[in-house]
């Protein structure tokens, strides 16, 4: 392991150098409204780790994108504490167990078009039509139609006691009629509700952006924002430190050293990087073998050694981010007593858009060999890797995954990836006590109750060893020494805001 720190820390001048002229090219370009334009001084250069995987739809890993970037926005949002506040909704109240009353606030989408109860039920509508559903929706079905000239009421199969926080979800954003074509896509360019409008998505590469003056919470103060997707992580790095641009999300730790201290922002989060281990196919479709995977990995030692210190030691699916979470965990139920591997064949799979998770795979391979494991590792790009993983097409994946930012509720991470029906569920676990447990969670209404059944349905889960908690991780974020106004949060929906300015 040192001696690896050691090679990585040689590299790093000789990347710098090779790297930097490459983003200074992607930014260098540009008309009126670029950064050398003539609003050279009040538009944002912003380098993003994840490359669009899905056209900038909203129904999957890339709405994060856009709520990060200021484009799109729900009913509701998230507070600093994980509870529901006015967003496009300006106020709620429930009227059953299964029915809510949403009162919009005044607003246009970025065409020109009103807010309507109208065009909001009918945005709704189209979320629970797609498919695979929103990690948001799992489990959940709701109607939403329109209620006089401010209303939308909301209703659900099943008594839904955190309606308000799922609406807060990045996959649930309100867009215009426009926004929806025939065949199911979505098209989020001038179409959403947010501070800024994306106006051109150059495919993987780049987008641009510009403020949208008649938002409903007030003008922006930057003018817009010229984003380019560079999925390398020393690249990202560089160019914050050569000025190329002025915020760059997910800096790798190896990174953070050569970063002004400043320019370094390292962030609590709630993402967890786990081991999922094929519970469908493949040689971990026996328990044994999951148990004995899991018994190979040292998480002190990533901990420690690939993140530096940026990162706590697995404890679960939630971190100490949650910070109700440690008091109330339980000790995993049911779990098998590890077998032999006697050199099991198993492919390990991870993206290498957050630099560490290639190395972490790495050191995986090196613990699963000597537990008798025969690993192969594959690292792809994360948007040319989802659909494999989706599809099951690894024995194991390596993922970092924030576990509160599909709706702020801790139940629906563990719905939308741990449950037969889960819309995200790369380990493909189909348990029926699992099951059973997270659906006692999902129907708890008191915040407290609904945690308990969490850290129960979480023990059941860890119980069957699909998933191998890694470590927790804290986020550095490079953000310029001419910036102010950085919306840096636990959940990572936010970036840019209308406050963001140079």
């Amino acid at each position: 392991m040192r001696q690896r720190q050691r090679q990585r820390q040689r590299l790093r001048p000789l990347l710098a150098l090779v790297l930097a002229p490459v983003l200074a090219g992607c930014f260098a370009s540009g008309g009126a409204d670029s950064a050398d334009g003539t609003d050279a001084g009040s538009r944002l250069r912003v380098a993003l780790a994840f490359p669009p995987a899905e056209n900038l739809s909203p129904y999957g890993a890339d709405s994060t994108t856009l709520t990060r970037l200021g484009v799109t926005e729900g009913l509701t949002a998230l507070d600093a504490n994980g509870a529901a506040t006015p967003a496009l909704a300006a106020s709620w109240r429930q009227e059953n167990d299964r029915t809510w009353l949403f009162t919009l606030r005044e607003a246009t989408f970025q065409d020109g078009s009103k807010v309507t109860p109208a065009a909001v039920a009918a945005a709704l509508t189209h979320a629970t039509q797609a498919k695979p559903a929103p990690a948001a929706l799992a489990g959940v079905t709701l109607t939403a139609k329109a209620e006089g000239a401010t209303g939308v009421r909301i209703t659900t199969e099943n008594p839904d006691p955190v309606l308000p926080l799922r609406l807060s979800s990045p996959a649930l954003a309100v867009l215009s009629a426009k926004a929806y074509d025939e065949k199911g896509e979505v098209d989020p360019v001038g179409t959403a509700t947010g501070p800024f409008e994306l106006t051109k998505v150059m495919g993987a590469t780049a987008a641009t952006l510009d403020r949208y003056d008649d938002y409903w919470g007030g003008r922006a103060q930057a003018t817009g924002i010229d984003v380019k997707f560079v999925a390398d992580g020393t690249a990202r790095a560089s160019a914050l430190r050569t000025d190329q641009v002025d915020l760059a999300e997910a800096v790798p730790v190896a990174q953070a050293a050569t970063l002004d201290k400043a320019t370094r922002k390292a962030t609590a989060t709630t993402r967890t990087t786990s081991l999922l281990l094929n519970t469908g196919k493949g040689p971990f479709k026996d328990a044994a073998l999951r148990a004995a995977a899991r018994q190979a990995v040292d998480t002190a030692t990533l901990a420690k050694d690939v993140y530096e210190g940026y990162a706590d030691a697995g404890t679960g699916i939630y971190g100490p981010a949650v910070t109700w979470a440690e008091g109330k965990r339980r000790k995993p139920v049911g779990r098998a007593a590890p077998g032999k591997p006697k050199g099991t064949r198993i492919t390990l799979a991870t993206y290498d858009n957050r630099p560490e998770l290639p190395e972490v795979a790495q050191v995986l391979k090196q613990q699963l060999d000597k537990a008798g494991f025969d690993v192969t590792l594959e690292v792809r790009e994360y948007s040319r890797l989802e659909s494999d993983a989706l599809a099951g097409r690894f024995d194991a994946f390596v993922l970092a995954r924030n576990t509160l930012v599909d709706t702020g509720d801790p139940v629906s991470v563990l719905a939308s990836d741990y449950t037969c029906d889960g819309g995200y569920n790369i380990a493909q676990l189909c348990d029926k006590d699992v099951d059973r447990a997270v659906a006692k969670a999902e129907r708890a209404a008191d915040t407290g109750e609904r945690q308990d059944a969490s850290m129960a349905a979480e023990a059941r889960i860890l119980g069957t060893d699909a998933v191998v908690p890694l470590v927790h991780q804290r986020v550095i974020t490079g953000v310029g020494t001419s910036v102010s106004g950085a919306l840096l949060d636990p959940y990572e929906r936010t970036l840019v805001g209308i406050g963001t300015r140079r």
